[in-house]
């Protein structure tokens, strides 16, 4: 099942969504198409129940889905809003119509007068509906959706990003999700399947690029020194593949914390390392604009930093270790990665 919806994505989104696409929709061009026709492909609902209109799948089934959001630099949030819908099926919440993005508790404030504040909210500028998790006055974690039309915009540090501003009563008169607290493990595990399949769109573009380049009379990928550079990319970007999937082996639609930690941490670390070699194989028209691989590495940086970098996931890493007592290295992996 993941390989016929990830199939069916990947020949929408080659046909819908092409680098001038993109561009367009970051440029400030329309998306309402796009975003229907992802709609009535019926990929936003693949984590919802069959008996409630929706494809039934698990968290694991829609990793190559979230993969093809990456590899294809969607500039829509398809990928928070099929995790966004499966989450208020499983709280028996009813699912909106349109595209849901999330703002995770530390984006959440009051700002003067007591509106609601998100700021840098992933892709908020083409959303529909945030779900916003935050720190209620007792102290405990709650989850509402509100809607982006009654709020105000205003533009992020990343293309299409954006900080919302609500009135002060939004967050009492907004839909609660019951039994949702937190959504950063969410955004971790979403985070890196993405990461994970720009990773492979960097380089598959990056080996076709260093085997037309021609220098000294033979294609760039000829010498060793490329070789190099190509086979270090490869490793991370099949070991990030890997952690990503690992992020979202889980039962029902919520990411266990450890692996999606080991996710995030991995992808992100990917991210850096192959951004940095592909432009330097590039050379310097892999920074122009007109080129299309900083459509890609610019959304690597991006989703490095988004809900942890990988110092943060590390740490959490780091933590369960010392949680384990004397346990080993070893035997934390063996836990995660459910190897005997």
């Amino acid at each position: 099942m993941d390989d016929l919806f990830s199939d069916a994505v990947q020949q929408l989104l080659s046909a819908q969504c092409t680098p001038q696409v993109v561009r367009a929709i970051e440029a400030g061009g329309a998306h309402a198409a796009l975003w229907q026709q992802l709609e009535d492909a019926g990929f936003a609902d693949a984590l919802v129940p069959e008996s409630a209109g929706g494809a039934g799948l698990g968290l694991a089934d829609v990793q190559g889905v979230l993969m093809q959001c990456g590899a294809h630099a969607l500039p829509l949030p398809l990928g928070e809003t099929l995790l966004a819908r499966g989450l208020l099926a499983a709280a028996g919440v009813a699912r909106p119509a349109g595209a849901i993005t999330l703002a995770e508790a530390s984006a959440a404030s009051s700002a003067g007068g007591g509106a609601l504040r998100c700021a840098n909210v992933h892709l908020g500028a083409v959303a529909d509906w945030v779900l916003v998790a935050r720190l209620d006055p007792s102290g405990q974690g709650a989850c509402r959706l509100l809607p982006t039309v009654s709020a105000e915009r205003q533009p992020a540090g990343f293309c299409l990003d954006a900080t919302l501003q609500w009135p002060a009563n939004a967050w009492d008169t907004a839909t609660p999700v019951p039994g949702l607290h937190n959504l950063r493990t969410l955004q971790a595990a979403l985070y890196a399947a993405q990461i994970a399949g720009a990773l492979m769109a960097v380089f598959t573009r990056t080996l076709q690029y260093a085997n037309e380049r021609q220098q000294f009379g033979k294609p760039i990928g000829k010498f060793q020194a490329i070789q190099h550079q190509l086979a270090v990319i490869s490793e991370h970007c099949f070991a990030a593949r890997m952690a990503a999937q690992l992020g979202l082996r889980a039962r029902g639609v919520q990411p266990e914390r450890l692996r999606a930690a080991v996710a995030k941490a991995r992808t992100s670390e990917a991210a850096l390392e192959v951004a940095a070699l592909a432009h330097s194989i590039h050379g310097a028209i892999g920074f122009t604009a007109e080129f299309d691989l900083q459509l890609y590495t610019r959304r690597l940086h991006n989703w490095r930093q988004a809900a942890g970098s990988e110092s943060y996931w590390h740490d959490v890493v780091g933590q369960a270790l010392l949680g384990r007592n004397d346990a080993l290295s070893l035997d934390l992996l063996r836990a995660v990665t459910d190897v005997a």
